[in-house]
């Protein structure tokens, strides 16, 4: 019984400490990421099938070194919400992060409406609104349940998704593996994969103010580094997944709005598109979930320090009035137009205002500390 019970206490212990910041990163990105396919083929596919997986590992190196910077800087300086993290990296200069952050969660959203109503619409052949309404009123009553359940809803979808997609590919690779092996025999290599990896990882590093809350459970540099590495990986392997999928449609694919549903429809399967549709709707919604949970914490901690209770009834608020603007964006400009004009943009200034401070200030700051490597900050 005894020997059960530490059992159990190491799973826990590697779960939390270890797993859990890498399945809500790769739960908050996974949206506005690869969800749908537009970004893996805007950013990837575009560079061929060898660049475009040249490309993914940088975007996955590039998580990995990032997030185990960060997850250590939190640690040491206990910020566990982006308005304390960003005070500590860029002193009076932090709302230059959440200047940059509220464009990038509401470009992200809009992504996500508009995913959201072209799958219900082409799906179910209802109007898109529905789906759009759907995503709302979900994200906005998870907001209400706080940390707890968004950090339980996370890690659970996170690991359904990885069953799926994992099946997904497998399937794809069962009836397009002749086309598959095809395009991948090509070797083919077009343009500026590398910057591209950049990009993709940089404005995806956005969702490190989503990933903040879960923190506290790290203890060390070890585990702090260790699941900060972990994360690149857990983040890009679905990605992966879903760029070998679509070199069964390259290179055609690359101009379809969802990619992810034009496979789907190749596998000629009823009852794993509607699985694999209730599964993708589902990563809309933690997605969402996430980035408007990272704003709710924000504001929080200014409720917090003026010793006041923050609503559950203004985290809904919150959260229902967020997606409503993004909803209207989405509307306006449409999802390629979305991902093809504001995620490069948006990129840029996030590698400025985020990545090179915490890659220098950051890394200055950490091996500063008088911390070695294994021992509890109190």
């Amino acid at each position: 019984m005894a020997n059960t019970a530490f059992g159990l206490f190491n799973a826990n212990h590697v779960v939390r400490r270890y797993l859990l910041p890498g399945l809500v990163f790769q739960s908050v990105i996974v949206g506005g990421g690869y969800g749908t396919g537009r970004e893996i083929a805007e950013f990837f596919l575009v560079h061929g099938p060898l660049g475009g997986l040249l490309g993914m590992a940088i975007a996955c190196i590039a998580w990995g070194l990032v997030l185990a910077v960060a997850f250590e800087f939190a640690r040491l300086t206990k910020s566990y919400n982006y308005r304390s993290f960003f005070r500590q990296l860029l002193g009076r200069a932090w709302p230059l992060f959440e200047i940059i952050y509220l464009l990038i969660a509401l470009l992200v959203l809009a992504v996500l409406g508009s995913a959201a109503a072209e799958m219900v619409s082409s799906a179910l052949g209802i109007p898109g609104i529905i789906g759009t309404f759907v995503l709302l009123i979900t994200v906005g009553s998870l907001a209400y349940f706080g940390s707890k359940a968004i950090e339980g809803v996370l890690a659970f979808w996170s690991l359904l998704l990885y069953v799926v997609y994992a099946v997904f590919l497998v399937w794809a690779l069962n009836v397009f593996g002749e086309d598959i092996s095809t395009a991948l025999g090509s070797e083919e290599i077009i343009g500026a994969w590398h910057l591209d990896g950049l990009r993709y990882a940089a404005y995806n590093l956005n969702a490190l103010a989503a990933v903040l809350f879960v923190l506290p459970h790290l203890e060390t540099r070890q585990e702090a580094i260790g699941s900060g590495l972990l994360a690149g990986v857990i983040g890009i392997v679905p990605g992966i997944f879903v760029f070998i999928a679509m070199l069964a449609q390259y290179p055609q694919i690359i101009e379809v709005p969802v990619p992810i549903t034009s496979l789907l429809q190749g596998l000629n399967a009823l009852w794993f598109f509607i699985v694999f549709q209730i599964i993708l709707f589902g990563t809309f919604i933690e997605t969402g979930a996430g980035i408007i949970h990272a704003i709710n914490e924000r504001v929080a901690s200014v409720f917090m320090e003026r010793q006041r209770p923050f609503p559950n009834g203004l985290r809904f608020g919150l959260a229902v009035g967020i997606l409503a603007i993004a909803v209207f964006l989405a509307d306006s400009v449409g999802i390629i137009g979305l991902i093809a004009q504001g995620y490069g943009m948006l990129s840029y200034a996030f590698i400025l205002v985020v990545i090179v401070p915490l890659m220098t200030v950051g890394v200055y700051r950490i091996v500063r500390s008088n911390n070695p490597v294994n021992r509890q900050v109190d």
